[in-house]
């Protein structure tokens, strides 16, 4: 199966982290680059550290602000 771009920048493959959407052209999950932000590090230094572009930095952040705007939330109970 070839990847499917789900966001500008964001992939899903079923052979590649089980599906889970990463940076296009990379195997770099978006949760990891959105938790290295939370984490403290900078852009620049998730960039670095995963041999990104600052720009695949931002499209990971992009499309978890995305999915986020779009998650309903029941209460339970």
């Amino acid at each position: 199966m070839d990847p499917t771009e789900i966001a500008p920048g964001i992939v899903v493959d079923s052979q590649v982290h089980f599906g889970r959407p990463v940076i296009r052209g990379t195997r770099v999950p978006v949760d990891v680059v959105v938790g290295q932000l939370a984490a403290g590090l900078t852009p620049d230094q998730v960039a670095a550290e995963y041999d990104l572009r600052r720009e695949d930095v931002m499209a990971a952040l992009a499309y978890a602000a995305a999915t986020l705007a779009t998650e309903q939330v029941r209460k339970v109970g």
